[in-house]
């Protein structure tokens, strides 16, 4: 790092010394308030606190009306405004825990499918806790290694490489990167990280963009990676317009002239950098893959079909837009124009979630899922509403018995705080 920042090299060791900005980020779908909060200047909806609060004792938080997330990460955002045309399919392909997801999410038009994909099974569950708090109906989580997506063909119009790294740019707020770091790791990542991009980069259509991004200094992982994009993929580097009080450190390579990096010297956030490529329009022409191409599922032992209860579809707002399916004991509901895609992911993907769980059935009876209670597309008035006080919230979030008062109807009722939908409870 002395040799890459020269005279600037003593205010960065300083900074990693120093405290970590704090950083949220609203969702738009649960959230219309503007915060008195300082804005993130390259985010839209993304904002500094003063201080770290205790965010696991917020109920707004478990509700999906934020997401707490670092604010040079947030960057991404200006890679999209500037550059997509349109999307039908995007790919979030190291998603967990789910920050840049939700950023994405928010970001794509209303009618792209956004798939996000985590390899490490436990944290993909966080990550499909994360979607699914985000409530977006045309999300699927997917637990893969970047390989399995090769056979898929030229589906995605935006890949987002978040790619696994040495974690410089974490030192100041995890130990753990910092005692995990070493030279020999870093000749493993930036190989690695070549080795994810040539895998998935089969995956985008012509025309369409990667973002290439970690949160590491060395520039083996950063411009030298992008570098090789464009030397052995023949991607096309693309700039990114930048407001100088930004503070963005720019490219360390004059032969990579567009990459962007945050220095926590520099800029109000850790470590981080990205750059964008396009792939060349005339690489083929290839549309959504069919059918039949993917890994073949086993149909013996298959059960019995199970029907589904009629009134499930009574619980999203526009419920003829969507097919409906039971698969186990759980009912799943998705926007019929993804199902196609569903078909397709499902046979050469492992799927964790995919569209709205509405129920489990158990015996005769549907239990709405917390899934549905975190969706927008819930259709509120199907349920009966209970507005709890803070501590009563923390006690339904801890999984403890409540209190609702005596005239709240029998049965299922939705509960929530300052009006955001917290989950379901049995009354």
């Amino acid at each position: 790092m002395r040799q890459l920042l020269g005279d600037d090299y003593e205010a960065f060791r300083s900074a990693l010394l120093g405290e970590a900005a704090v950083s949220i980020r609203l969702n738009r779908g649960k959230c219309a308030s503007t915060p008195a909060y300082e804005p993130v200047p390259w985010a839209t909806d993304g904002y500094y606190l003063e201080e770290r609060p205790a965010f696991t004792f917020d109920p707004l938080l478990h509700a999906g009306c934020y997401y707490v997330q670092e604010a040079s990460s947030m960057f991404v955002e200006q890679a999209v405004r500037q550059h997509l045309r349109h999307a039908r399919v995007a790919l979030d392909l190291c998603a967990a825990p789910g920050g840049k997801s939700t950023l994405l999410r928010s970001l794509l038009p209303d009618e792209c499918v956004l798939v996000s994909n985590e390899v490490m099974r436990p944290r993909a569950q966080v990550l499909a806790e994360n979607i699914t708090k985000w409530g977006h109906p045309r999300c699927i989580v997917s637990s893969n290694y970047p390989a399995d997506f090769t056979p898929l063909g030229e589906l995605f119009d935006l890949i987002l490489v978040d790619a696994p790294c040495s974690g410089e740019g974490m030192f100041r707020k995890d130990e753990v990167a910092v005692a995990e770091w070493s030279p020999a790791n870093v000749e493993v990542c930036w190989q690695r990280q070549r080795d994810i991009l040539t895998d998935i980069w089969p995956t985008l259509r012509p025309g369409g963009l990667l973002i290439y991004s970690t949160c590491t200094f060395n520039t083996q992982e950063d411009e030298e990676n992008v570098r090789w994009m464009m030397d052995e993929l023949g991607a096309e580097l693309l700039p990114i317009d930048t407001d100088p009080a930004w503070s963005i450190t720019p490219s360390l390579l004059p032969d990579v002239p567009h990459a962007y990096r945050f220095l926590p010297s520099r800029t109000r956030g850790e470590g981080f950098f990205l750059a964008v490529v396009r792939k060349g329009e005339g690489a083929s022409v290839a549309d959504a893959p069919r059918g039949g191409k993917g890994k073949k599922k086993d149909k013996k032992g298959k059960q019995p079909a199970i029907a589904m209860p009629t009134e499930c579809k009574q619980w999203l707002a526009d419920s003829s837009s969507y097919t409906y399916k039971v698969i186990g004991t759980e009912v799943m509901a998705l926007p019929s124009d993804m199902e196609p895609l569903y078909a397709t992911l499902s046979e050469q993907l492992h799927l964790i979630k995919a569209g709205i769980t509405l129920a489990e059935l158990k015996g005769r009876d549907a239990l709405p899922a917390h899934d549905l209670a975190m969706s927008t597309a819930l259709r509120a008035e199907a349920f009966a509403h209970c507005e709890l006080a803070y501590d009563e919230a923390l006690r339904y979030l801890r999984r403890e018995a409540i209190t609702l008062p005596v005239d709240t109807p029998r049965g299922f009722v939705l509960v929530t705080y300052r009006n955001a939908p917290l989950g379901f409870v049995k009354n």
